[in-house]
């Protein structure tokens, strides 16, 4: 068997077996390798530990019963966890929310939404009393509002301008006061959050690759995780996902099209190119 297959019968393993939580050795059992030997392996292919892919089975299986209308007891139970406080420990730790407050999908929160206009076209922006939310480019509106109601089924909508969403198009205009300070409202795993912290850090008019973001997140090994984590970016711009190349110097592929991607970072480097130097 090659190494591809060895992984493969492990993913298809954890995928029918996940509800009975199956160990390290279980799954190593299925690629014919040491539980040692293993770990790395998958590491290495899926761009996370075994345990974690099992955890992301679990909870993604949870949501959809919770979506359901499930009892989180039942939930948990159907899920093959041992209780409701294990299923709480993992919603907190990948979601960042308790099951209650996945289950109700946003009740009680209040997220205004506006349009406006960019160099790079049209957007949609969101935010509730925290910060922003959602922030993309919006060349369908209707398409971007479904989007972000699908996030939140049961928040309250309201199509209002607050002074985050003017904070964000001066921000655009190159108009950001010194007194602004645009506060984020996010909500991911643990190594999405890490990975979008990392991109906060990658200067304007400047790139990284892929693996390089993956290293600054202490991850070298999770290329491919910090691709997605990438991709589910919630803030077009403020967090620059479009900073991030291929180790090949290719632009690579962008949410919001190539295109927009190489207008951003050609935006970008005629800027910095044109500040005037530093004199000592």
């Amino acid at each position: 068997m090659t190494d591809y297959q060895r992984i493969e019968a492990a993913l298809a393993y954890a995928q029918t077996h996940f509800q009975t939580q199956p160990d390290l050795e279980e799954m190593a059992a299925q690629a014919h390798w040491s539980p040692f030997h293993f770990q790395r392996k998958f590491q290495e292919w899926a761009g996370v530990s075994p345990k974690k892919f099992l955890q992301y089975l679990s909870l993604d299986h949870a949501k959809q019963l919770l979506r359901q209308q499930a009892s989180v007891a039942e939930a948990a139970h159907e899920t093959g966890l041992s209780g409701t406080g294990r299923l709480h420990d993992l919603f907190v730790t990948l979601e960042a929310m308790t099951p209650g407050e996945y289950r109700q999908g946003g009740a009680a929160l209040a997220i205004r939404y506006s349009f406006g206009e960019s160099p790079f076209g049209h957007y949609l922006v969101a935010s509730t009393d925290k910060g922003i939310c959602k922030l993309v480019f919006a060349d369908d509106e209707d398409a971007a509002v479904a989007e972000l109601r699908l996030e939140w089924p049961q928040a309250t909508f309201m199509a209002e301008k607050t002074a985050a969403h003017a904070q964000v198009a001066r921000f655009f205009a190159r108009e950001f006061m010194s007194a602004d300070r645009l506060h984020l409202h996010l909500k991911g795993t643990p190594f999405q959050l890490k990975i979008w912290e990392s991109l906060l850090r990658v200067p304007e008019g400047q790139r990284c690759t892929y693996s390089q973001l993956a290293d600054a997140a202490d991850n070298g090994a999770a290329v491919r995780a910090a691709g997605t984590a990438i991709g589910a970016n919630p803030v077009a711009y403020l967090i620059p996902c479009h900073r991030v190349i291929r180790g090949t110097g290719e632009l690579g592929q962008y949410r919001w099209g190539a295109s927009r991607k190489a207008a951003l970072l050609g935006w970008e480097a005629a800027r910095t190119e044109a500040l005037p130097a530093e004199v000592n």
